[in-house]
């Protein structure tokens, strides 16, 4: 155990933690120059495309140091972006320390600090690395003040390096080495292992990979979930290097995998302790709790006729993706679809893309909402993530909704533009720091619902790409919260209704009945688009018929001729109105969905 070291990279999102991960596995040579490929421990597609890691990984490097030991570094990756902060947080817990990569051009950003704060929790040590330095931009003067200002580090602990072009990697490896403490455990102490991540084998089923804390694990033995005291017997363990390496037996400190036959990845709860069946351990490691979604909405297919398939693509979906949950929905105007849970905007994003990309369908969202909490007249607590089944206005004594502190850095010449979308988007409670000159640092507490549609797009145009923004749930706050309904031509139209705070419910309904005038096709008859709270119309938007000039053929004699002749007219559209059904092309449905997340 002396010769082993479990490390991970923390950083905001683009500061090279890919880039360096890549390096490390060069330089160690578990990769020649031949198989070698940019983000080696980026799967899919969508990784390499937007630069950001959605899955967290794990690497076993070999690496002969200059006092001429060989050590064993399990490098466990960890995804960058906020949604995933829990799997971030179990990585951590299975390491003993980490390299905190802080970008020379750009310096500390908002995950930055998020991720440092982890790390401390976790008593992890921390080396700081300064990455990027080859760039004209680079300011290391700089971000050494902000290391020492910002985070409260030594400077002198920081390495420097461009994991670009491979300066400073050796010394990186060196300090990993002399810094980083090595695991303590006891091999003969009973199992305690946890589990960081897993992922679906077409062939073995589900992959489980753990930290052993004490204890060891061999093919043959027994083992126990102890979230929900499921048993599975082993098939096969082993360690990763860019293939799973297969091996006799797992022991206390070290990082690897287990295969037991487990079906589905749903079965494995991230962060849960596995021990053995005949000799488990007395308690759980610590941290473990359930992954709950956050942003909810339906998914709908463009044809009725790929509902099976759409059906098919999210089972198979699952099987890879634990934190994404779903159950059957309808909806009239759209048909069958499903009602899905999401950690995050970004989550959200990444599987409508892998629906889209992996099994070639064409489906529609509905609106993101969150999950309401409405105390009734009896009072039952309901919790509300779907507007269908919103409890109605009569029934309910309070309704509160989900509020997040949010945490942005900046630079501070955008500071009054930032603070009127804040305020905008009803934020309270601010809080403004300058840690360095130049540069502040943002927080305030906001409803989630008001975060998930536009605000970061805006927050990023706002602050011309040089604002970064992270964010925690706290807790549920009081809130007048009201069904907003749009109705075409007096029907309806359940996919497209909401739950909105009522100063906000004025604004959502103009925008959707705009949005469906220029989309629905003009017909015979005049069509009205309303928005409708109860039976109070906020917004209207008339499409204005199609017109026969029937007064064309008079040339001249009485008025009323012409007034019989438009008065005969107006029968016949009223006529035609009552019987006429008006038909909602798919591109206005995404019309007023985009016009919530894209405006």
């Amino acid at each position: 155990m002396q010769d082993i070291r479990n490390f991970s990279i923390i950083a905001h999102i683009d500061h090279g933690k890919s880039t360096l991960a890549d390096r490390l596995i060069m330089r160690t040579g578990v990769c020649d120059t031949r198989t070698f490929k940019d983000q080696m421990l980026d799967n899919m597609d969508i990784e390499r495309e937007r630069g950001i890691t959605i899955k967290s990984q794990a690497i076993t490097l070999p690496y002969t140091a200059r006092d001429g030991k060989t050590y064993t570094l399990n490098l466990i990756d960890t995804p960058g972006h906020v949604d995933f902060t829990y799997e971030v947080s179990r990585s951590l817990a299975s390491c003993e320390g980490v390299l905190l990569l802080i970008d020379a051009a750009q310096g500390v950003q908002a995950q930055t600090l998020a991720n440092l704060y982890l790390a401390m929790e976790h008593d992890l040590e921390i080396i700081p690395v300064i990455n990027k330095i080859d760039l004209p931009s680079a300011d290391v003067d700089r971000v050494l003040e902000q290391i020492d200002s910002e985070l409260g580090l030594d400077p002198a602990s920081h390495l420097k390096c461009s994991a670009k072009d491979g300066t400073g990697i050796d010394e990186i490896l060196e300090a990993i080495v002399e810094r980083i403490p090595p695991p303590v455990g006891e091999a003969d102490e009973p199992l305690a292992a946890l589990i960081f991540d897993a992922f679906y084998d077409a062939y073995r089923g589900t992959v489980i990979n753990c930290r052993i804390f004490h204890g060891e694990v061999k093919a043959g033995d027994t083992i126990r979930f102890m979230s929900n005291n499921s048993i599975y017997r082993v098939e096969e363990v082993g360690r990763f290097l860019l293939s799973r390496q297969k091996r006799d037996k797992l022991s206390a400190g070290e990082v690897g995998y287990i295969i037991a036959g487990v079906k589905t990845v749903s079965s494995v709860s991230i962060g849960d302790t596995i021990t053995l069946d005949e000799r488990p351990c007395e308690r759980p490691l610590p941290g473990f709790r359930k992954v709950k979604p956050v942003v909810f909405a339906s998914i709908y297919p463009i044809s009725s006729d790929d509902y099976e398939d759409l059906s098919d693509a999210l089972d198979k979906y699952k099987l890879n993706d634990a934190a994404f949950i779903y159950e059957k929905d309808s909806s009239i105007a759209l048909g069958q679809g499903f009602r899905c849970g999401f950690l995050g905007l970004l989550h959200l994003d990444i599987v409508q893309e892998r629906l889209e990309r992996e099994f070639g369908l064409n489906i529609i969202l509905s609106v993101p909402s969150v999950r309401y909490r409405f105390t009734l007249k009896d009072g039952t607590v309901l919790y509300v993530d779907n507007p269908a089944h919103y409890p109605g206005p009569m029934a309910v004594v309070k309704s509160e909704e989900p509020y997040i502190r949010a945490s942005m850095m900046l630079p501070d010449r955008y500071l009054g533009a930032v603070m009127t979308l804040c305020i905008e988007k009803r934020g309270v409670n601010s809080n403004l720091r300058y840690p360095s000159p130049g540069r502040a640092e943002l927080s305030y507490e906001m409803p989630l619902a008001e975060v998930i549609f536009d605000f970061y797009d805006r927050f990023k145009s706002v602050t011309q790409g040089y604002g970064s923004f992270d964010y925690d749930l706290i807790d549920y706050r009081p809130s007048n919260l009201v069904l907003l309904d749009i109705l075409v031509n007096g029907e309806k139209v359940d996919a497209l209704s909401q739950i909105v705070h009522r100063d906000r419910a004025r604004a959502r309904g103009v925008q959707a009945c705009e949005r469906l005038k220029e989309e629905i096709p003009r017909q015979m008859y005049k069509i009205a688009i309303q928005g409708a709270i109860g039976g109070e119309i906020i917004s209207r938007s008339t499409i204005s018929a199609f017109r026969k000039d029937v007064t064309a053929k008079c040339y001249g004699g009485d008025i009323t001729r012409k007034r019989k002749l438009l008065e005969k007219q107006k029968e016949g559209k009223k006529r035609m109105k009552m019987v006429g059904s008006v038909s909602i092309p798919q591109s206005a449905f995404l019309a007023v969905l985009r016009s919530d997340t894209d405006s």
